[in-house]
């Protein structure tokens, strides 16, 4: 498992000791910023290899000034376009499952983390039907 694009700044010193502990890879942003897009994809890759997996994006990943409705939105994340970008890069693996979380329409303006949800979830069901349509 790998998560990509944690932020720090809120969480308390030792909240990630027991995802480590169980083998859980999180990638922050700082490391993803330090590294290009493709690299850190390349990784989480190697990491799931060819074994069935769950993607679950969640949409406080993207920047609050791109996804501004979410329960805890955080600045300094991706934006949309990255975003996309990262979910092209799954394309090959072997995903059987997916979900977009984090949309809070009452906190949404203009509809902009609505928007940006579907567009991921997009991304997602066409990473996914690439993937059924391989393997025909």
């Amino acid at each position: 498992m790998a998560q990509i694009g944690i932020r720090e700044p809120i969480y308390e010193p030792g909240e990630h000791d027991w995802a480590r502990a169980q083998g859980i890879r999180i990638i922050y942003m700082d490391e993803f910023v330090r590294r290009s897009c493709e690299d850190v994809m390349l990784e989480a890759r190697a990491i799931v290899g060819g074994t069935p997996s769950y993607v679950t994006f969640d949409m406080d990943c993207i920047d609050p000034s791109m996804a501004p409705g979410t329960g805890t939105p955080e600045p300094g994340g991706f934006t949309t376009r990255g975003a996309q970008a990262m979910v092209r890069l799954l394309e090959g693996v072997n995903i059987v499952d997916a979900d977009v979380v984090e949309v809070a329409p009452p906190f949404d303006l203009g509809n902009l983390t609505a928007l940006a949800g579907a567009t991921m979830m997009f991304e997602l069901l066409r990473v996914m039907a690439r993937g059924v349509a391989a393997n025909r």
